[in-house]
């Protein structure tokens, strides 16, 4: 704890006048030390190089830091101003300042060890008197943002086009009534498309911020999932046009900021997908704070987006359950992060998407430290919850119990019922000649109790 103290002082005594060569002096490389270490700027559980089911950690993870809340967070809420100062420009800036961002931003992702990072459009670069400006200065900041991916070999995992901050797309962007604002949308998203292909990211997620509505007594639902849908469809010719190979995504969200979005949960956005014919071009980016907020369990859409073959990516954060926004907290439940990490498991990884930090630090943590420890901690948090992972497959015990739990489908009429070639009828013969079956206890209880053996916090 004097170690950290001492680093508290040290960084709080950053100013505008830093030497941007060096945004964090007194935090180097961060290293593994293992579970007995008390070293809150070192790493207690993931050792980037340690084999897991024929994988390293650092394969399985993918993990990625994000743009908009580590370098452009602010502490602003709806109930107070901004409280965090940072010795670079995080409220806004010219291209200049933007470039200073992004030396601050590699400089983290190279101390933390994080092989990725995502970001908007806006978050990278600022916005011009007009569109031409606008893509000028994305190109500029690309220009560094290139630079430095080559000096230190971070990635992008994928990018994004911001269509719900400014103003103009307070009606939506690919739901917009208005024609200009949604041919606008498309604008910024080519240009969009076109940066994350020439920085060669991995990905590029649709986020439908402001698509849906408030009130359905202005709102024709049909008319603006055509649009959507159309919108996509576009998305994907120019994919072609543009000769990428990077994987779309889709990221579900309920609400927030409109009262209702059409990208409700991981299902709503899957039957979206077939009913316009683009389910071969896109997956799920899932944040399981969004699927709490959709009412379901934390792992839920990132575990039936699996099931469907459809999970791409994750945004590895969580909620608070007394708040009724979306929060955008670091994990720090073992026990979630290992049903996380049981589904990536189980369809043999995430790429070429990751585990992507779209969290930021609360608005009273203004230490600089404070972004390094929360991101090393939630980095530990789904090591452990990998380690968990590996000893409950490893062991058997909990998928031998869910095996056997369906069993009675894995042959005679229930294997036919997966089949697809039984009737009712059968089934009716089946049941007058065996009777009423026994009820079968869940076992939740003893299931709940198994899990917590191999959950190490």
């Amino acid at each position: 704890m004097k170690a950290m103290k001492r680093a508290n002082t040290s960084l709080r005594r950053f100013s505008s006048s830093v030497n941007k060569s060096e945004f964090f002096p007194t935090v180097s490389k961060v290293q593994y030390e293992g579970p007995t270490s008390t070293n809150p700027l070192a790493f207690k559980y993931y050792d980037d190089k340690r084999m897991v089911l024929g994988k390293s950690m650092r394969d399985w993870c993918r993990f990625s830091v994000v743009y908009w809340h580590t370098f452009r967070g602010t502490g602003l809420d709806i109930f107070g101003a901004p409280t965090l100062v940072r010795p670079w420009d995080n409220l806004g800036g010219d291209v200049a300042a933007a470039k200073d961002r992004a030396h601050a931003a590699f400089e983290f992702f190279t101390k933390l060890g994080v092989d990725y990072y995502a970001f908007h459009d806006r978050d990278a670069a600022p916005e011009g008197a007009n569109l031409v400006e606008t893509n000028a200065n994305l190109d500029a900041v690309a220009d560094t943002l290139e630079q430095l991916q080559k000096e230190t070999g971070v990635k992008l995992l994928w990018g994004t086009a911001n269509l719900f901050s400014n103003p103009r797309f307070m009606n939506g962007g690919a739901t917009n009534p208005d024609f200009t604002t949604y041919a606008y949308a498309a604008a910024q998203v080519k240009k969009a498309m076109e940066v994350t292909q020439r920085l060669g990211g991995e990905g590029y997620t649709f986020w439908g911020g402001r698509e849906g509505y408030y009130s359905l007594l202005n709102t024709d639902m049909r008319r603006e999932l055509d649009h959507m849908g159309r919108f996509f469809q576009m998305a994907i010719q120019h994919k072609k046009n543009l000769g990428a190979d990077f994987q779309m995504y889709i990221e579900p969200k309920p609400r927030e900021p409109t009262k209702h979005q059409y990208d409700y949960d991981a299902q709503t956005v899957m039957a979206f997908l077939k009913e316009y014919g683009i389910e071969d071009h896109f997956k799920l980016n899932i944040e399981p704070n969004h699927t709490t907020l959709a009412g379901h369990e934390f792992e839920h859409d990132v575990m039936i987006s699996e099931a469907y073959g459809m999970l791409g990516s994750i945004d590895a954060n969580s909620g608070d359950t007394l708040c009724g926004w979306d929060t955008d907290q670091f994990c720090t439940d073992v026990k979630k992060s290992a049903m996380i990490m049981l589904t990536v498991i189980k369809q043999n990884g995430l790429a070429p998407g990751g585990l992507n930090f779209d969290c930021k630090v609360r608005r009273e943590s203004t230490d600089l430290e404070d972004i390094f420890i929360s991101h090393i901690a939630a980095m530990d948090v789904y090591a452990q919850g990998l380690l968990a992972a590996e000893k409950i497959l490893n062991e058997g015990v909990l998928p031998g119990m869910l095996a056997n739990r369906y069993a009675t489908f894995d042959s005679g009429l229930g294997a036919k019922v997966e089949a697809g070639t039984t009737s009712f009828a059968e089934l009716e013969k089946y049941a007058l000649e065996n009777g009423a079956p026994t009820p079968k206890s869940g076992q939740q209880e003893l299931y709940d109790a198994i899990f917590n053996r191999y959950v190490f916090v």
